[in-house]
């Protein structure tokens, strides 16, 4: 048995409600210090980043799953559903704690920061494309839709992955360490979906003769 199949074993008796609970603990842990002044003097515009920062980790991590898996045969596709409602519930708490301590619902000023400053539109993007994906993120939905038009579906959480990203760096304002970590992050994600849609969609001329396997071909992306 090799360490994959191990680890994979061991993983089966997990349950993933022990990640809601560290989600919302962690969470709750960032709204209790800037409650409490520990995030410095401008506490709501530091909650609000790092909320909002949570929620683009947890974006990139629950698209991380399938490579890791493909690459080292460890699989937490079962625990893939959990980090991307994760993330939908930070990117949420990011958007009210804009709304009600930042701008303290001034409808005006909303609507013109988001028509005028390119990065919140960008931000408001974002969440809208992850909306779907979180309303259809049950059994029910897959059911309902279908397998394939799910996962279609589903595509757009790189969509959203990009424009959660260009929202994060245009926020910062400059190419630091951390904007440069996740745009490569991104980069190599965005890649690797290219790749294995290709080998997908690649011509029957490409096939062997005797079997019809692709050659080079690598399996789908779930």
């Amino acid at each position: 048995m090799t360490l994959a199949q191990t680890i994979n074993g061991r993983l089966r008796s997990v349950p993933a409600w022990p990640i809601y609970i560290a989600g919302l603990t962690y969470a709750v842990w960032l709204v209790w210090q800037g409650a409490s002044g520990a995030l410095g003097v401008d506490g709501v515009k530091m909650l609000e980043y790092r909320v909002g920062k949570a929620g683009l980790q947890l974006l990139l991590l629950g698209l991380l799953i399938t490579p890791l898996r493909k690459f080292t045969g460890i699989s937490l596709i079962r625990f893939r559903r959990t980090v991307g409602l994760l993330a939908f519930g930070y990117i949420v708490l990011h958007l009210s704690i804009w709304l009600t301590l930042d701008l303290q619902l001034r409808w005006g000023e909303i609507w013109a920061d988001i028509r005028k400053r390119p990065y919140i539109t960008i931000g408001m993007l974002a969440f809208l494309a992850m909306i779907p994906l979180a309303v259809t993120s049950n059994n029910l939905s897959v059911r309902r839709l279908g397998a394939a038009a799910w996962q279609r579906l589903h595509l757009l959480t790189y969509p959203a992955a990009a424009l959660g990203t260009l929202h994060y760096v245009m926020l910062n304002k400059t190419w630091a360490k951390q904007p440069v970590f996740y745009v490569s992050v991104l980069i190599v994600l965005l890649a690797l979906r290219l790749w294995w849609a290709r080998g997908r969609v690649l011509p029957p001329s490409t096939r062997t003769p005797s079997t019809g396997a692709v050659r080079g071909y690598m399996p789908p992306i779930d």
